[in-house]
């Protein structure tokens, strides 16, 4: 592999209006909560709302490895609680037929050191991934013009969803068909009704990673969980289809999952401001840097609902400064998750806080 690039300043460009495109952002992603609240009655969050699993496990970094990959977290071997959430993108609560892209946010507990901002007394270190390597939109502007799309949308004529996602699957299937694929497609409900254990989940968009800049993946690795991959769920008739799923699975089983990183090794090629640009792995292949494991437990849960989906924000800049998140759609993001934060705590009247361990919580899943 090429040596990878390191980070410089000149990398990161603003774009005009930034802070206009990030003000809007709250402004839409606040319009899609309040519409749900209204509704239910409780604060969701304005995208990802519903989750289909809730884990509680660990994460261990490996041993030697090499100069470019041992950084921040990765810098020295050692095992660490996570919590997982794995979820899909509306911002309201669909039944599963409606057929979107998966997401897997993950909470490494337990990381001293210093943080992005500051970041107080925190030991949390998030990743917050989807089910595709490349971002819906290329940049933060274009990101604002999907979300008010989704804005428009939201709780709208649920029925006629569904009748436009099993449409939509159709036309995603002839797509690959002959090799290509849709993210558009995808995101409107034409994900195809797969089982989210067996999914490669991707950062989409670029942290820095001590000196140099990375993407990261997640992959499925244990023989139950590499089974599942590309394999269909029977959602007819059920609107939680996929927690079922979820569920049903880790009551007997484990899982394991390896955490991969992909540095940039040619900027022009593995831009940090396109976040619709696939960094091209013959470049610079995504390398093992960490395990994920965890064991047989309930997934589900009303009391992990409360102190998981209620209690915590899964948000990547709860972040090492090692860990910085990069680009315009990352930079627009920070200001939308402390505004969905104030949301959700004041009108549910919870608070929402990083854990310093997990153990009581861990305790919790496995009964």
């Amino acid at each position: 592999m090429t040596a990878p690039i390191p980070f410089e300043p000149r990398f990161e460009t603003p774009e005009d209006d930034e802070a206009q495109t990030s003000f809007d952002l709250q402004t839409t992603m606040r319009t899609i909560s309040t519409k749900t609240y209204e509704d239910s009655g409780r604060a969701l969050r304005s995208v990802h709302a519903k989750t289909h699993g809730l884990l509680v496990g660990e994460l261990t970094v490996e041993a030697d490895l090499a100069e470019p990959y041992a950084q921040g977290l990765f810098a020295q071997p050692g095992t660490y609680p996570v919590v997982m959430r794995l979820s899909t993108t509306p911002g309201d609560l669909l039944a599963d037929d409606v057929s979107t892209p998966r997401g897997m946010a993950i909470k490494v507990v337990g990381v001293e050191g210093p943080r992005v901002g500051g970041g107080g007394h925190d030991v949390t270190q998030d990743f917050v991934l989807v089910n595709g390597p490349v971002f819906s939109a290329p940049n933060a502007q274009k990101f604002l013009g999907s979300a008010k799309l989704l804005a428009a949308t939201t709780d709208k004529a649920p029925n006629l969803k569904r009748l436009f996602s099993a449409v939509a699957r159709g036309a995603e299937k002839a797509v690959e068909a002959v090799g290509g694929e849709s993210v558009t497609l995808k995101a409107l409900g034409g994900h195809p009704e797969t089982h989210p254990l067996g999914e490669t989940y991707y950062s989409q968009v670029p942290i820095l990673y001590g000196r140099y800049m990375a993407k990261v993946q997640v992959v499925p690795v244990s023989p139950a969980l590499t089974a599942l991959a590309g394999s269909d769920v029977d959602l007819k008739g059920r609107p939680d289809g996929l927690r079922d799923a979820v569920v049903g699975h880790f009551a007997g089983e484990g899982g394991e999952w390896e955490l991969r990183v992909q540095l940039c090794t040619d900027i022009e090629r593995m831009p940090i401001e396109d976040a619709s640009v696939e960094w091209p792995e013959d470049l610079s292949p995504y390398v093992t840097v960490a395990r994920l494991r965890a064991a047989p437990q309930k997934a589900y849960g009303d009391e992990l609902a409360r102190r998981i989906d209620d209690g915590m924000q899964f948000n990547p800049w709860h972040a090492l400064a090692a860990h910085r998140p990069l680009g315009s759609i990352m930079r627009v993001r920070k200001a939308v998750y402390a505004m969905s934060k104030r949301f959700r705590a004041e009108r549910n009247g919870s608070e929402i806080a990083e854990p310093r361990d997990v153990e009581d919580l861990r305790n919790a899943a496995l009964r």
